[in-house]
C-alpha cells in the first residue's frame, strides 16, 4: 500500500495523537476505535489488516501495551514511503511516523497526568477526588469494550466467522471473571490463529 503524505499530513497526525492523548482514559488501547475511524476509514492511510496487525503484535510484545501507537505509526510511515522494498527512504519515513506517533500520544497525558497527580495527591481526601476515581471505571470498562469490538468485527460477520467472534467473548468473560493471565489468552489465540481456526 503506498500512500502519499504531506507536511499538512503529518502535523495532521501529530495534532490527532494529541488529542486522543488527552481522551485515553485507561491506557493509549481505549482510543483504539478512534485511531481506526482515523487511520483506516477516514484518511485510508492503513489497511484494516495492518491495524488490527499492529495491535496485535504489540499486544503479544513485552513491554507497555502503548507498543501499538508505534507500530501504527511505522506502518503509516512505511506507506507513505512505498513500502520496504522502497529503500531508505521509506525506513526514514517509518521512523519519522514512529516518532510522530509516539510523542503525540505520550505528550499531552504525560504532562497532564504529571500536573493532576500531583494535584490530586495533596487533594485526596477531597470528596471531589474521590468520586472523579470511582466515576472513571465505567467509562475505562466501555472504552474497553468498544476497543475489542472494533478488533472482533475487524475478522468479518458474525455468521461468517464466528469462531473469531466467539473467542473474543470467551476472553472477555475470561478477563472479567478470572485471574488467568493475559499472556496465557494470547498464547493460545496464536495457536489457534497458526492452526487455521480463526
Amino acid at each position: 500500500m503506498t500512500t502519499v503524505l504531506s507536511s499538512a499530513d503529518w502535523l495532521a497526525l501529530l495534532v490527532h495523537f494529541m488529542s486522543l492523548s488527552l481522551l485515553a482514559i485507561g491506557g493509549a488501547i481505549t482510543t483504539a476505535p478512534e485511531m481506526h475511524n482515523y487511520l483506516v476509514n477516514d484518511k485510508a492511510w492503513l489497511t484494516d489488516s495492518q491495524f488490527t496487525s499492529s495491535i496485535a503484535l504489540a499486544q503479544a510484545a513485552p513491554g507497555p501495551n502503548v507498543l501499538f501507537i508505534a507500530l501504527l505509526g511505522w506502518n503509516v510511515g512505511m506507506n507513505a514511503g512505498g513500502g520496504m522494498a522502497a529503500g531508505l527512504h521509506a525506513w526514514g519515513l517509518a521512523l519519522a511516523g514512529v516518532g510522530i506517533a509516539m510523542v503525540g500520544i505520550l505528550l499531552p497525558s504525560t504532562t497532564l497526568t504529571f500536573a493532576a497527580a500531583r494535584w490530586g495527591h495533596q487533594n485526596r481526601e477531597l470528596r471531589a477526588v474521590r468520586a472523579f476515581k470511582q466515576g472513571m471505571a465505567p467509562i475505562v470498562i466501555a472504552l474497553l469494550i468498544a476497543t475489542g469490538w472494533i478488533l472482533a468485527a475487524s475478522q468479518g460477520s458474525p455468521v461468517e466467522h464466528w469462531e473469531g467472534w466467539l473467542l473474543t467473548l470467551v476472553t472477555a468473560l475470561l478477563v472479567w471473571r478470572t485471574k488467568l493471565h493475559m499472556l496465557w489468552m494470547l498464547g493460545t489465540g496464536a495457536v489457534l490463529g497458526a492452526l487455521g481456526y480463526l
